[in-house]
């Protein structure tokens, strides 16, 4: 099968690898109907992460299922699925609190390599979830986004507590982002400001429910968030970047009491222990539990009340990977979906 290896900083393969095979009774193998680059991947693009050697690449996916396991049980052959990005087995104590990326037998899909035509799945009965039925081709797009970036933007927005009669701050214009804007609104925020610099990524935060646009950025943009909140910043506030300037600036934009959903992939993120401390702000994200929200916003989706697909503003087959990589990396594209 043809699957996609990054060999160095600024490789990208596509390549021929082995068939996947059912390795553990637990195990489904689904052939992919669209996969995608996410920005997570760019760390090791960019040399930030290290490589041990070539890396097959990728961990969201959707797909039809090709074979299961003898112990999996919620899945058939035929099923279009949706899965996360984190493999759970669903049933521990940590996955039932509703933290499944975080379950005691995760398997993080990235070490699997899901930018290929055809996937193992660990832990299928767990991790994946099944549509209503075959979908219409243009839902695709919207149910892949639901395996990462709506799930983590969605968590991302519940982690800070948007909702009716809350103002949401959201740190970062990238596909988390722009899905984490959606996710206040579906979510009843009353104020939605989106902090943008770029004119297509505002005009589709504009359409997902953003009501302000901030450009400034550093003590500038959180004076700016300051002036539209009376002073006080805002209830709620996304991070959706991973950097130390954005975690900053998202903690500034909050007001005493209010929430903060991180979910930007951190580097080298240090945070004063007295600021934080006088700030009186709450602090929860890390990885998105995906699993937990996937049968509602799958059937968002399914009912065509919401289209996170339009993150997706370039498509390209699979073998034109490296081109997609390099899109994102230049940030020609919010973020690329490959057929296969």
């Amino acid at each position: 099968m043809r699957g996609v290896v990054m060999y160095a900083p600024g490789d990208v393969r596509v390549e021929d690898r082995e068939k996947p095979t059912i390795l553990e009774p637990t195990d489904a193998i689904i052939r992919a109907a669209a996969v995608c680059v996410c920005g997570s991947d760019l760390w090791p693009y960019r040399g930030i992460e290290k490589l041990a050697g070539p890396t097959p690449m990728g961990h969201e996916y959707v797909g039809v299922v090709d074979e299961v396991g003898a112990d999996v049980r919620n899945v058939e052959v035929g099923d279009f699925v949706v899965g996360s990005f984190v493999a759970s087995d669903n049933t521990c104590e940590i996955c039932q609190a509703g933290y499944q990326s975080r379950c005691v037998h995760n398997v993080m899909m990235g070490s699997v390599g899901t930018q290929a035509e055809l996937i193992r799945v660990p832990l299928a009965d767990g991790t994946l979830v099944p549509t209503p039925g075959m979908p219409d081709a243009d839902l695709i797009p919207s149910l892949l986004a639901a395996s990462d970036v709506l799930g983590t933007g969605w968590f991302a927005a519940v982690a800070a507590e948007a909702g009716p009669g809350k103002t949401v701050a959201v740190v970062g214009d990238g596909a988390v982002g722009l899905s984490a804007i959606l996710a206040a609104k579906q979510l009843g925020a009353e104020r939605v400001i989106a902090m943008s610099r770029h004119a297509d990524r505002q005009a589709l935060a504009r359409e997902f429910g953003a009501t302000d646009l901030v450009e400034e950025r550093g003590d500038a943009g959180i004076a700016k968030i300051k002036e539209l909140t009376n002073g006080l910043g805002a209830h709620s506030v996304v991070e959706a970047v991973g950097t130390q300037e954005s975690m900053e600036q998202a903690i500034g934009s909050t007001r005493p009491g209010g929430h903060i959903g991180y979910v930007g992939v951190t580097h080298d993120v240090k945070l004063d222990g007295l600021d934080l401390f006088f700030s009186g702000v709450h602090l929860h994200g890390g990885p998105a539990p995906v699993r937990r929200f996937l049968p509602e916003l799958i059937q968002l989706i399914w009912d065509r009340k919401i289209e996170p697909g339009k993150v997706f503003d370039l498509t390209l087959p699979l073998e034109d990977a490296a081109k997609a990589y390099r899109a994102m990396d230049e940030r020609s594209a919010t973020k690329v979906l490959l057929t296969v």
